[in-house]
């Protein structure tokens, strides 16, 4: 069932065009993410759906009893509520049904109705009509999905009566999320939605946002997420918008795919112009090949030019260097305690980083990683403990919130009062790197928006060249095609790198080694984010385990298996996942495949294709090698499943 319908749509801020001729359809169940660069009008076009701005031109449709639930980027509830009164009200609508309900009931128990069996029956008869309607529409189920959102979002350490006015500001932008999920709107459109949430909050929004009932449409940067959850991908680019289908990754094959198949078609075409116009040159002019000549130019004329395909639009260009290489041993904790004032926040952490590590800092909201690199830059003072800096080594430090990026300098001085000695040319090339052009760097660093603060800091830390990189969340700000820039560059890195990130796909680029923090200290694990996944696993099923023979040996039963027995266990499980991750992979293929044979089909159907053999054949030949591998595939997933 179609639930939207954006057609022909435009928008000018002034005199700019922002959008163009944009055309997008919501389907029941529809996975979509919304992509492009910082400025393509992501986050316009959603307000303008969601109906909070106006469009100049064009048309949004949808029928009237399709409900649209919109979040904003960093929108956080603001409340004299406590947290349980302002996700109730959610469901006002059930808590009335449920007063009549109690009402009914104590009307059915009054003597003048239960002794008047015309009057009891017609009570009874309301009650339950009124019951049955009051579970359809979930009464027996709100106050469980409320505790379900909480523990999700992770507000399961809070009282009820918590008043949203004393939360942070990404504690009541969680909030805000946890309530339009209750609300459950038949079209769910969410910019930015994994801001402030940390990598277990990101996994529990995942696989509720994968059984999630209705429509989603999604602005979001992190790419472990969209592969997750989105089915289909919609790029905004220079003004207009394109459709692909399958996740993120997929969409990055498709769009690359397409434009060197477009531009081979756009190269041969440009050679066979070539060809006509040299051939109606060297003939026109001689008497007896003047009509051939003429018969080209008529072709010539006839054909419709194609525009060479659009390229990749200019990205950021950087890389870190370092002046000089440190000594082996980079960074040394010894039951270091850290905190603010006469809180602590962690105690008893102890770590050791090498040089050339690439070492990702993760764990929940709360748990200190920020306050952590804050102290080991001399930025706090330690509480307790010990960690010592190695020989040789030069820190710089990237801090998330880009507090020392406040300034009114412009964008130029920003840069260049730092390192007076480099000339204006060198601090522009620098600047324009970092896709800071023109009048842009006479900007004031206080007007920059987010994405533009989080490259100037790079680009100040790109200067430094120091050996040791300390990154607190480098990614936030930045669009995807600013990420994998900074991921490259970092990947060639020749210094020490210690981060901070809930970007799983970056970690998994990047990190060397994985380090869980807690209140508590912290765990080691030698590998990537997928690693760290599969080791937290294992550790799960270990504990289970292990409780499981507890209980059963305080039942005075005999131990369930012996080591030997959990090894097996372990194997047969670890088996049982793999063929879990590849029936998924397949699955996914298979609806990639069909979608590329039914638009290979669909192309076929088209006079300018069909009637030419070359493209008719071409996409033939797509169409048999897809078919070739799904039914390869189908094979496969049929054996998994015996």
């Amino acid at each position: 069932m179609i639930l939207l319908q954006v057609q022909q749509l435009t928008k000018h801020f002034g005199a700019e065009l922002i959008l163009s001729n944009i055309k997008l359809e919501i389907q029941t169940r529809d996975r979509i993410a919304l992509v492009g660069r910082n400025g393509a009008g992501k986050s316009t076009l959603l307000k303008m759906i969601a109906g909070i701005l106006p469009y100049d031109s064009g048309n949004i449709s949808k029928p009237k009893d399709v409900s649209i639930g919109y979040l904003a980027q960093n929108t956080g509830l603001e409340s004299d509520l406590s947290i349980m009164e302002e996700l109730l009200s959610v469901f006002s609508h059930l808590r009335e049904m449920e007063q009549k309900l109690r009402q009914l009931e104590t009307k059915m128990a009054e003597p003048a109705v239960y002794e008047d069996a015309g009057q009891y029956e017609k009570v009874m008869k309301e009650y339950d009509e009124m019951q049955n309607s009051f579970k359809e529409m979930g009464g027996y189920q709100y106050e469980a999905d409320i505790r379900s959102i909480l523990h999700g979002l992770n507000f399961q350490d809070f009282e009820d009566d918590t008043k949203i006015s004393s939360l942070s500001g990404g504690q009541k932008t969680r909030l805000a999320l946890g309530k339009l999920l209750l609300a459950k709107p038949d079209i769910l459109i969410l910019d930015e939605p994994t801001n402030h949430l940390d990598i277990d909050t990101l996994s529990w929004l995942e696989h509720y946002l994968q059984g999630y009932d209705g429509a989603i449409l999604i602005v979001s940067h992190d790419r472990y997420f969209l592969d997750k959850v989105v089915n289909q991908v919609y790029e905004v680019s220079r003004q207009h918008i394109k459709k692909f289908h399958g996740n993120y990754s997929r969409y990055l094959e498709q769009k690359a795919e397409q434009y060197e198949r477009e531009m081979k078609q756009f190269e041969k075409q440009q050679e066979q112009v070539a060809k006509l116009e040299d051939f109606i040159q060297r003939n026109i002019a001689r008497a007896s090949t003047t009509k051939r000549a003429q018969s080209r130019r008529k072709q010539l004329q006839r054909m419709e030019l194609m525009d060479r395909p659009d390229g990749e639009e200019k990205s950021a260009s950087f890389m870190f260097d370092i002046e000089r290489q440190s000594g082996n041993e980079v960074l040394k904790v010894n039951n270091l305690s850290i905190g603010y004032e006469d809180s602590i926040i962690a105690r008893d952490l102890n770590l050791y980083i090498t040089r050339e590590e690439s070492v990702a800092l993760v764990g929940p909201n709360g748990a200190g990683k920020s306050t952590f690199l804050k102290t080991i830059v001399g930025t706090l003072k330690k509480k307790a403990g010990e960690f010592t800096i190695g020989s040789n080594v030069t820190i710089g430090y990237y801090d998330q919130e880009q507090a020392n990026l406040t300034s009114n300098k412009t964008v130029l001085n920003e840069l260049w009062d730092d390192y007076p000695s480099e000339s204006e040319r060198d601090i522009r090339t620098t600047l324009g790197n970092f896709l800071f052009s023109g009048d842009d760097v006479l900007k004031p660093v206080q007007a920059l928006s987010g994405g533009e603060k989080a490259r100037l800091a790079l680009a100040k830390l790109m200067m430094q060249k120091a050996n040791f990189l300390v990154l607190d969340e480098p990614t936030n700000h930045l669009d995807l095609d600013s990420k994998e820039v900074l991921e490259n560059a970092l990947i060639d890195y020749p210094g020490t790198l210690l981060f901070v990130s809930h970007d799983r796909y970056f970690i998994n680029r990047l990190a060397s080694k994985v380090i869980e923090m807690s209140q508590e200290g912290m765990t080691e694990y030698l590998g990537d984010y997928n690693y760290y996944v599969e080791k937290k696993q294992e550790q799960a099923e270990w504990a289970a385990l292990e409780e499981a023979k507890e209980v059963k040996a305080t039942a005075n039963e005999a131990p369930a298996s012996d080591a030997s027995n959990y090894h097996l266990d372990k194997e047969q499980k670890k088996k049982e996942r793999q063929k879990r991750r590849r029936i998924e992979e397949i699955e996914a293929r298979i609806e990639e495949l069909e979608a590329s044979i039914a638009s290979a089909e669909e192309l076929l159907c088209q006079p300018e294709v069909f009637q030419d053999h070359e493209k008719s054949m071409e996409q033939q030949e797509i169409i048999d090698t897809c078919q070739s591998e799904l039914e390869q595939l189908m094979e496969e997933w049929e054996e998994l499943h015996e």
